[in-house]
Formats: C-alpha cells, sequence, structure tokens
C-alpha cells in the first residue's frame, strides 16, 4: 500500500498511526497539496491527501473511508471501531468533533496564510467553533476513567482526538492552549506517548513556507 500526504496533517497522521497499530506495512510518500498537488491528481483527482493506494491499485481517499477498510482488514476482533449499536455510535461522535476539530484549524491557517485580506467574521467563527469542540470533548473525556477513550484499547477517537489536538496547538499556539482543557491534554499526552505517535510525526508548516 502507498499512504500519500505529509504527517503534519492530523487526517494523514491518523491513517498511518492506524495502519502502524494494525501492524500493515505501506510505503509513504510525503506529497504536498500545494507544492506537490500534481503527483497527487492521478491518484485523486480532488488533489486531496490522504490517499491510500491498494496493492491491486484501487484508491481510497478521506480518512474515514480509509480506515473503516482498515478496520476490515483487521476483522471484528482487532478492529479500533466498535462493530455496532451504540458504542459505535458514540466513538464515530468523538471521531466526527475530532475531525471536524481539525478541519477548523486548518481553515484558519489557509485564512491566515493564503488570504491577502482576511475575514475577522470568518475567523473568530472558526475560533468559536474550535473552542466549543474542545469544551464537548473534554467533557466527555473528563467524565471516562477508563485510560483510553472507550475502554483499556487504544482506538480511532483516541488517534482522531490526539492528532487533531497536537495539529491544533502547533498551527495556532498564540489562539489554542490547551492548559485550558486539562483532561485533553492529558490524552494528547498519553497519545504522544506511544511508540507509534512518537514514530509518525512531522511539525507543523504552513503552506508556502
Amino acid at each position: 500500500m502507498i499512504l500519500i500526504g505529509q504527517y503534519d496533517s492530523p487526517f494523514v497522521r491518523r491513517v498511518a498511526i492506524a495502519l502502524r497499530l494494525y501492524g500493515l506495512s505501506f510505503e509513504h510518500r510525503p506529497w504536498s497539496t500545494f507544492g506537490d498537488a500534481d503527483k497527487i491528481a492521478p491518484f485523486n483527482p480532488l488533489r486531496r491527501v490522504p490517499t491510500l493506494v491498494l496493492d491491486d491499485g484501487e484508491v481510497l481517499i478521506e480518512s474515514a473511508a480509509i480506515l473503516d477498510y482498515l478496520d476490515e482488514l483487521a476483522g471484528p476482533g482487532r478492529a479500533m471501531l466498535p462493530e455496532h449499536g451504540a458504542p459505535r455510535r458514540q466513538a464515530l461522535r468523538v471521531c466526527a468533533l475530532a475531525t471536524g476539530l481539525g478541519d477548523k484549524a486548518v481553515a484558519l491557517v489557509y485564512e491566515r496564510v493564503l488570504h491577502k485580506e482576511r475575514s475577522e467574521l470568518w475567523l473568530a467563527r472558526c475560533r468559536t467553533q474550535i473552542a466549543a469542540v474542545l469544551d464537548v470533548l473534554e467533557k466527555d473525556r473528563a467524565g471516562r476513567v477508563s485510560p483510553w477513550w472507550f475502554g483499556p484499547r487504544v482506538g480511532h477517537a483516541d488517534i482522531a482526538v490526539g492528532c487533531a489536538l497536537r495539529f491544533t496547538r502547533e498551527a495556532h499556539p498564540g489562539v489554542v492552549d490547551v492548559a485550558h482543557w486539562p483532561a485533553l491534554a492529558a490524552h494528547a499526552t498519553a497519545c504522544e506517548a506511544l511508540p507509534e505517535f512518537k514514530e509518525i510525526v512531522q511539525p507543523f508548516q504552513p503552506p508556502g513556507d
């Protein structure tokens, strides 16, 4: 398999960490959606990452679809997302909030570095959404006593939150201080202590730098 995208993307990183946790080998092509868009286009016309090229040439796009495939490969006994019912819906909700957080953090970066005239209304909206998501995730995580979000074993929700938190913190150090959300700060520390998180990491670099 070939994973396309740079690890400073929280979406690419969560896929790569899942691949490592599942013990699945892959080739990494750290192509940028800006500098390497022409390389990505033959695999993904949206020129977005993550993009995963399977051994038979099939191409998967979007982190959720890729992780769904990896869960299928791993099987129900090892999958990092519950198979059905309320536990699955709860985990998917946390994943959705985490990826939404990542989306808004990316939007803030684009507004800051790509637009000569910034929309303060849009910036304020993104910051409000980010803070609101962090508040909800903080309350949820603080109410759980398990080592990981939904039990004793790390899952996709843990990975998604951990990756989104690191990206948001690095991309917006003057805007987001995770010390305001201590349960999430502790969760991020636990995630980053895992060997897979230590291996799959790249300092954030804004587009065009």
